[in-house]
């Protein structure tokens, strides 16, 4: 059970690569809407998936997005196993800069772990977890969409929604779906580890100009059913300087 949940944790830590500064150091096209988390250009049925990242990218703080330096969020998570309606409820911290991410989760007496990605190894107090590289998944990869060797394709539209899909070099993948009036990302589907995480984004807040969403819903679909993990961050801190010894492998 434990492994399962942390499973569904490290699905939040990929999600969380999208508010970190993935892009850090890497050339991108300017994406229009300026610096500020304004909503991107309306996107329309006929808007090309590339035009539809940009303007997801606009969406959530354009440059301010791309360029930021470390994100820090505090907060409860609820816990939800396959078909029960009880929450195991517990706290968070994910510490991001750069390709560098710390998460520590505990909620007592159910899970309580760690997980630290120092940018060429990763570490769990869980064994058999591994946190993934933070640029290859999620909004981390939608901030590359537009580098040599990345393809964004079209997929079905879902409902009021349409879709996209960003794929890098090495075939890793992550499924976009976007409000059309804002271009804000409302949900994104990534497969890892033979599993497809989905996260819905419920509430989203903006921190000096850059879009944070402050509430949000995992899903991981297993053979025992849907696992689900609510997150409602409390606190926000971004490009605060951290320093190298919170990444430290024990």
């Amino acid at each position: 059970m434990n492994k399962l949940f942390s499973s569904l944790i490290l699905g939040a830590i990929v999600f969380c690569a999208g508010v970190n500064a993935s892009a850090q150091g890497e050339t991108s096209k300017p994406a229009p809407g300026g610096n500020g988390a304004a909503a991107g250009p309306a996107i329309t049925a006929t808007t090309s998936p590339v035009e539809m990242a940009r303007a997801a990218i606009a969406a959530q703080g354009g440059e301010k997005f791309k360029n930021l330096k470390s994100v820090i969020l505090k907060g409860s998570v609820d816990l939800y196993a396959p078909n029960s309606t009880q929450s195991i409820p517990g706290g968070f911290v994910i510490v991001i800069a750069g390709d560098k991410a710390r998460m520590e989760v505990d909620a007592r007496p159910a899970v309580s772990f760690k997980m630290i990605y120092d940018g060429q190894r990763s570490y769990s107090s869980l064994p058999n977890v591994d946190m993934p590289p933070m640029t290859r998944f999620g909004m981390g990869l939608l901030v590359k969409f537009d580098q040599p060797g990345y393809v964004v394709s079209t997929l079905p539209d879902k409902k009021k929604q349409r879709a996209f899909r960003v794929s890098d070099p090495d075939g890793n993948t992550t499924d976009f779906y976007v409000d059309v009036a804002s271009g804000r990302v409302m949900s994104f589907l990534i497969p890892y580890g033979g599993y497809t995480f989905g996260t819905e984004n419920k509430k989203m807040k903006e921190i000096d100009g850059v879009l944070v969403a402050t509430s949000f819903t995992q899903r991981l679909e297993m053979p025992q059913g849907a696992f689900f993990a609510d997150y409602n961050v409390k606190d926000v801190k971004i490009n605060q300087p951290i320093g190298d010894d919170v990444f430290a492998i024990p």
